[in-house]
């Protein structure tokens, strides 16, 4: 059916119809939801007056859909020989393939924006121009871009890259690099990979920067990096190798953040089934690994001069408030290991332990332990079998929990205090007594060991919300 449309001081108009799909104009009227034919339900009788046709079954479609139409108009109020306006240029691509291409190591930018002078180019991508780069496709996917004064950090998950901004860095003949900001200068530069076949694998979430220093995590290499002006260096070297290579294994989601309150980065790791989730923290004024926390965040930031990290749909602002080790309203102890072992070389019986610092350490019975003994393979005494053995020591209270009296005379069962100093004696507990350890058995003082592991841990009734501190911490031992 022709239509006449009056169109005045347009180009392009823009015309909607509704289009019945299921009956035509000449048919009756769709009969009520009940009325149906031996073919079934979805389909009706009509009537066509003008044939005489009965009894033709049709799909009945109650639908009405809405049907686009567009005309575009030439000339003003389209009239014959009236004013022409211009449609301006049109292009018309034709594509023989249209099919989606993904480009995991290429870069694309579009034109520039200035809110100063108004021009926003972002929705422009000339193909004429030279607007993308690409980096290595041997090295991965691209997971991370940072910017950073005038250079793009490109973190590949085998490569780390930096590319120029808004300069074109080019080399004098004796290879010293010269930069040059030219009227054609280029957006991104040729980008030029760092020292070391480290990148950030497939974990952008454990990126995070502090400074000039940028740190995440390279989990196929099981290794943790730090990003400075010198370079890529490995910090998870430091005193972590066996953890890092461990506990990167497989692993799953890796979460890192920078605490700017306490100068440290943060980062989650473990996947959760094999590996459980923990959360270690790197300091970069001791050059190592400072701490674990019992926090597991689902992401982290810092603001302000504050630390926050993000759980359960909740924003949570660490180091606020009176109650310490408090996470997600979860209060947990602290725990602090250590490890003895002066002269190497020579067999040691550790007498005592003493501390500086604050009232309320305790250590729980088998946390002070000795190396152990060794795997007994003497085929002449095969009744023995594999035997792996360690002294173990008895629970030693605080200084608060300890205290009781007996016939009016007050005693301490653990720590007691001298000078400012908590001491305790190490009284043995081990099960059973080896042959090749000295000791008599349980209740005796001392252990016998080359070397002996000690964990300190908070009581959970001295200022249980209250701040600990340990200055010092070392044991008496007689060599022999």
């Amino acid at each position: 059916m022709p239509v006449t449309l009056e169109v005045s001081y347009f180009n392009t108009f823009w015309l909607k119809r509704l289009k019945d799909r299921g009956v035509t104009s000449d048919l009756a009227p769709a009969p009520s939801p009940n009325h149906y034919t031996s073919a079934g339900p979805g389909t009706y009788e009509y009537y066509q007056s003008s044939t005489g046709i009965t009894n033709a079954a049709v799909p009945y479609y109650d639908e009405i859909e809405e049907e686009d139409w567009f005309i575009e108009e030439a000339r003003i109020r389209g009239g014959f020989n009236n004013t022409s306006v211009d449609f301006g240029n049109k292009a018309y691509i034709v594509e023989e393939e249209a099919e989606q291409e993904r480009l995991e190591n290429t870069l694309i930018y579009s034109g520039i924006y200035n809110s100063r002078t108004g021009t926003n180019n972002n929705n422009q991508f000339p193909i004429g121009e030279d607007i993308t780069r690409a980096v290595d496709p041997a090295s991965g996917s691209i997971q991370k871009l940072y910017a950073e004064n005038t250079n793009l950090l490109i973190l590949q998950e085998k490569k780390v890259n930096r590319a120029p901004v808004d300069k074109d860095v080019i080399f004098t003949q004796e290879g010293q690099p010269l930069s040059t900001n030219t009227m054609a200068s280029m957006v991104i530069g040729t980008p030029t990979a760092f020292e070391g076949n480290f990148g950030i694998s497939q974990d952008p979430g454990s990126f995070a920067v502090y400074g000039y220093n940028k740190y995440f995590t390279d989990k196929d290499r099981s290794a943790v990096l730090k990003l400075g002006p010198s370079g890529i260096e490995e910090i998870s070297n430091m005193g972590m190798i066996d953890y890092f290579r461990d506990q990167l294994e497989f692993s799953g989601i890796i979460t890192g953040g920078y605490d700017i309150y306490n100068k440290n980065y943060v980062v989650t790791i473990g996947d959760g089934v094999g590996k459980t989730r923990q959360t270690v923290a790197y300091d970069e004024l001791v050059r190592g690994w400072c701490s674990f926390f019992d926090y597991i965040p689902e992401l982290m930031t810092s603001c302000n001069g504050s630390f926050y990290s993000f759980k359960s749909q909740k924003v949570w602002k660490h180091y606020s408030g009176t109650n310490y080790n408090n996470f997600y309203g979860t209060a947990y102890p602290s725990t602090v290991d250590f490890v003895f072992n002066p002269d190497p070389i020579r067999m040691k019986t550790f007498k005592t332990i003493n501390y500086e610092g604050s009232n309320g350490w305790e250590i729980n019975a088998n946390q002070v332990q000795s190396e152990e003994t060794g795997v007994d393979t003497n085929p002449q005494q095969p009744a023995l079998g594999d035997i792996t053995y360690q002294d173990t020591v008895a629970k030693i209270y605080s200084y608060d929990e300890g205290y009781y009296t007996e016939n009016g005379i007050p005693y301490r069962a653990g720590f007691d205090r001298k000078q400012n100093t908590y001491y305790a004696v190490l009284n043995n507990n081990s099960p059973a007594r080896a042959e090749e350890v000295i000791t008599t058995g349980v209740q005796e003082t001392g252990v016998k060991a080359f070397y002996i592991t000690v964990k300190f841990s908070t009581d959970g009734t001295t200022d249980p919300n209250g701040a600990k501190q340990l200055f010092s911490v070392g044991s008496n031992y007689m060599n022999r």
